[in-house]
């Protein structure tokens, strides 16, 4: 009997056992949970607002910022149109979000070489993970967006993290 005792009481201190209400270690069920904004879809970014970031050695591709579209909502998500250059010639553009506090992204939109958008089909929010390629999320949230885990508090400071090369708090 001891051990079962122990065992539910191991469960309980886990959290496992809160697994099912959709809580966290600890999310307080009294706390409003959180919402996001609706996204508005920005202008389609011009090649002047175009803000080149470090990504890594081993990518050919460049990686730009439109820092006219940067903003900070109120949810606390930052969102920003991405760019990149393959080495093979091919642009891609996409309108996203970043959430500093669950160090997840989510692709809003896509763009088309006429200038318009197309929102994404499967619109939802994706683990950040700092894998050897492709870590172009990683980058903007350690070294620009989410410096030591936290979203900048405006488009100004994400701007001036982008033009100095890393985020002044950045580890």
């Amino acid at each position: 009997m001891n051990r079962l005792v122990a065992a539910w009481v191991g469960l309980i201190l886990s959290g496992t056992a809160f697994a099912g209400l959709g809580l966290r270690d600890n999310d307080d069920p009294d706390t409003p949970k959180w919402e996001e904004e609706a996204a508005q879809l920005p202008a389609f970014p011009q090649e002047a607002s175009l803000r080149e970031f470090y990504v890594s050695a081993t990518t050919a591709h460049k990686f730009y910022i439109d820092t006219a579209t940067l903003s900070v909502g109120k949810d606390g998500v930052v969102r920003y149109v991405l760019v990149v250059r393959t080495s093979g010639g091919t642009t891609n553009t996409t309108y996203e979000g970043m959430r500093c506090e669950s160090a997840e992204y989510k692709v809003y939109a896509t763009g088309h070489r006429d200038g318009t958008w197309a929102m994404a089909r499967k619109s939802e929010w994706r683990p950040i993970e700092n894998k050897p390629t492709n870590r172009h999320h990683a980058a903007l949230s350690r070294d620009y967006f989410c410096p030591i885990g936290t979203a900048i508090q405006t488009p100004a400071e994400g701007q001036e993290a982008l033009r100095l090369g890393k985020h002044p708090n950045a580890i």
